[in-house]
């Protein structure tokens, strides 16, 4: 097909590194095309990026949000093909404009309030019923979440984000679920659940990155038929979408669109990296015949 398939990061992770593994394999199998592997912090655009041309592929792999942004629409603006869209990388990246898609197409999840004032969010909570999750919109790994349980510590946490800057400044607060000591976590290619875990912990916080101990999960017709809405409404390539379980079915809790991977990896034994090459092959393929 030529061409180059460009994998851009900045952290060398575990994830990264199985990533050009499975891009070099596909490729000494018969793939015809280069990969180019590199640290976006050592580059400047365009002066460092002339490689990448109009129907090349990309993985964007780089841990901060913005970062990630950035890159994804320079390089969609010269015609590559991203891994994930630019479109989907904002959507996924703000919780807020996350749950407005879901509730758009009534995909079921934590009921929740936004407020862009410490009065207002008092008041959301209020409305919610205790306890309560403040979550900042951006944000991964469960970092920054508050379960407040009552109105002292709801007026004590929304103090505290009044004054944590321009990032804390609207409120996003989802009612707390008693999801049973556990939740589940699928990782999508291609609008398809290529991995299902579940995600067991004793603390409410059940990432992964928190400590959870991480299992293979059956998948079912209700579960796929979830995911597969959610990862239409939200578009993109590769997503990770964390899954609650209540008395009313299943819920969507979060959607990721830069997820790190190697836990499912490790819990499925499913070669993630090799089915996220395989996935840009294919997308490269289209481009490339257009």
């Amino acid at each position: 097909m030529g061409g180059t398939l460009h994998i851009f990061y900045s952290r060398l992770r575990m994830e990264e590194k199985a990533l050009l593994r499975a891009a070099e394999a596909l490729r000494n199998e018969g793939g015809a095309f280069r990969v180019s592997f590199r640290d976006v912090d050592a580059l400047v655009w365009p002066d460092d990026f002339a490689d990448a041309e109009a129907g090349d592929a990309a993985l964007c792999r780089c841990v901060s949000q913005t970062q990630n942004v950035a890159l994804t629409q320079l390089l969609e603006g010269r015609g590559l093909r991203v891994i994930n869209p630019s479109a989907s990388v904002l959507l996924c990246g703000d919780k807020i404009a996350t749950a407005a898609a879901l509730d758009a197409e009534r995909i079921p999840q934590p009921a929740w309030r936004a407020a862009t004032s410490p009065e207002g969010a008092v008041k959301a909570v209020e409305s919610l019923g205790y306890p309560v999750v403040f979550k900042p919109p951006v944000g991964s790994w469960g970092r920054l979440l508050a379960k407040v349980s009552d109105r002292e510590a709801c007026e004590a946490v929304v103090e505290h984000k009044a004054h944590m800057g321009p990032a804390h400044s609207v409120f996003f607060i989802q009612e707390y679920v008693e999801k049973g000591g556990f939740d589940l976590r699928a990782v999508m290619i291609g609008g398809k659940t290529a991995t299902l875990m579940k995600r067991s912990s004793a603390h409410w916080i059940t990432n992964t990155a928190r400590g959870a101990t991480p299992e293979p999960y059956p998948i079912d017709a209700e579960l796929e038929s979830l995911l597969e809405r959610t990862a239409k409404v939200i578009g993109g390539d590769f997503l990770a979408v964390d899954i609650f379980k209540t008395p009313l079915g299943w819920v969507v809790n979060e959607v990721n669109g830069q997820p790190e991977f190697h836990g499912t990896v490790a819990a499925t034994g499913i070669d993630v990296a090799r089915l996220m090459v395989e996935h840009a092959a294919l997308e490269f393929q289209k481009v490339r015949k257009r």
